[in-house]
């Protein structure tokens, strides 16, 4: 169970949006774009400022750019925009901003950075695992525990409560081991979903 289950109702809400920008000839490579900038500028505030009050960007910035994700797709699909260049544009997109994002989180007070390091590697192959099973003829993998939407919730969570509370930072650490370990068991889960589903 992870936070891609409830996708479908969070994309309910944001039909008006997209018919809205659809009616302005928004495309979904425009929107995919925009989340990728938009995750740039903010990695880039995060590392230059690394200050725990500035880490308050996390969720409002990561809830856009799920927002801004399921847009994407959505057009894409409802308004027959699919493309080769979209689906590299979105999984290189994901990967990027995910880097811009969470790797900041290694110059907060007590953070460990090769934890950070190793926890964006790990993110970065789930997505990939994702892809591969694509590869095998088998539909792309979101299995959990700890998929794209699940990482922006509780690194969002993080970015809120250290800077609320900034002697929370001296527990990051122990966040960025509990994420590292989930982010393995999806590496892992994702595999054997593309091998079962092949019938291997």
């Amino acid at each position: 169970m992870t936070l891609y289950d409830i996708k479908p109702r969070f994309q309910a809400c944001l039909r008006p949006l997209l018919t809205s920008l659809h009616r302005r000839n928004v495309t979904a490579n425009q929107i995919t774009l925009a989340a990728l900038f938009v995750s740039l500028l903010t990695g880039l505030c995060l590392a230059y400022f690394s200050e725990p009050r500035i880490f308050i960007l996390l969720p409002f910035i990561l809830f856009l750019r799920m927002a801004l994700n399921a847009l994407d797709g959505m057009m894409a699909r409802e308004y027959q925009q699919q493309s080769r260049l979209g689906a590299l544009l979105n999984e290189l997109g994901d990967v990027i901003s995910d880097a811009a994002l969470y790797l900041p989180l290694a110059l907060l007070p007590g953070s460990n950075g090769a934890l950070v390091v190793l926890m964006v590697l790990a993110a970065a192959l789930t997505e990939f695992c994702g892809v591969l099973a694509q590869t095998l003829g088998q539909p792309r993998g979101y299995a959990g525990p700890m998929g794209k939407s699940d990482r922006a919730l509780v690194v969002g969570t993080c970015g809120l409560l250290v800077t609320l509370w900034p002697a929370l930072c001296s527990w990051l650490n122990v966040v960025w081991l509990v994420m590292l370990a989930l982010l393995v068991l999806t590496v892992i889960n994702r595999c054997r979903q593309a091998l079962n589903a092949g019938g291997q």
